[in-house]
């Protein structure tokens, strides 16, 4: 396989309109990219205008990028026992779920939330309601990708039997999917590094869940351990998981024929850039 076939990107600003983008992730070497479609720290949020959503399908279309992946704002909690944060939560979902339509955005990611020491059972009741509610309502082709988390106190999410239960339990199954985070795997304990772990996670996630389901790749190096639980981004080969573990896992078949997304850091020792080029070279060793 050439470099140019490993399909890779980083999480950009809409900064100034939507569309800028687009050419924020050319200008990175993206041939597939993620985006807030609004304030991610905020509730309030400004109308799609139609010019921008026009300019940004057509750079899209234009630069060759593709898949365009959109991220559920910071506030919303799926899993919330509070109504009116529950209710806000699932208003944010439908929303999203119409702006990717309108950007020809196809995949929606998002977390699953924090039962706040209720329960898991309560969470999943939670999250269950909002995404078949969502899906009920919005009838479009977009596809909701549900990421795994770290397996912090009170979060859902971090194991693969918390994903495949949901997933069994919503209504329109062909409009649910799966967002691999690196990181978040193995902070929960999932091995990554080495082809013997790699493959024992693959089948598993096979097993419990369904590698169909799996649509997208959010890879990352992580600042914990193995088991840490700990949600801490690194850049790619800098972290515990590693270089190796990275040569490995672009080794596996999954790896490469599915968007690889990098929310990685942007510090001294390295941009977007650079971890996409890190990202490329160990693809093509």
């Amino acid at each position: 396989m050439t470099e140019e076939e490993v399909r890779v990107g980083v999480h950009v600003s809409i900064a100034g309109s939507i569309d800028k983008a687009a050419d924020r992730a050319r200008e990175r070497g993206c041939n597939t990219f993620q985006i807030f479609s609004r304030n991610p720290r905020g509730w309030k949020f400004k109308e799609l205008v139609s010019d921008d959503a026009k300019r940004f399908l057509k750079k899209v279309e234009d630069y060759g990028i593709s898949p365009a992946v959109d991220h559920m704002p910071y506030l919303p909690n799926l899993a919330t026992p509070k109504d009116e944060v529950y209710q806000r939560s699932v208003e944010s979902l439908m929303i999203e779920l119409i702006r990717c339509n309108s950007l020809g955005i196809p995949y929606l990611v998002t977390h699953l939330g924090s039962h706040l020491g209720t329960g898991r059972g309560k969470g999943f009741q939670r999250i269950i309601g909002a995404i078949n509610k969502a899906l009920f309502e919005v009838e479009n082709d977009v596809m909701i990708l549900l990421e795994n988390t770290a397996g912090t106190k009170n979060s859902m999410g971090g194991t693969f039997e918390d994903i495949g239960y949901i997933i069994d339990r919503i209504e329109e199954r062909e409009r649910i999917g799966v967002c691999l985070d690196t990181c978040h795997a193995f902070a929960a304990g999932y091995e990554l590094r080495n082809e013997e772990g790699l493959e024992g996670t693959i089948r598993k996630l096979d097993d419990v869940i369904g590698i169909k389901h799996l649509k997208i790749i959010h890879l990352n190096d992580s600042k914990g351990g193995l088991n840490s639980r700990l949600d801490r981004h690194e850049h790619i080969g800098l972290g515990q998981i590693g270089e190796g573990g990275f040569e490995t896992m672009l080794r596996h078949s999954i790896f490469r024929k599915l968007p690889l997304i990098l929310e990685t850091p942007v510090d001294e020792r390295r941009d977007d850039i650079g971890n996409i080029g890190v990202v490329r070279e160990l693809y093509n060793r």
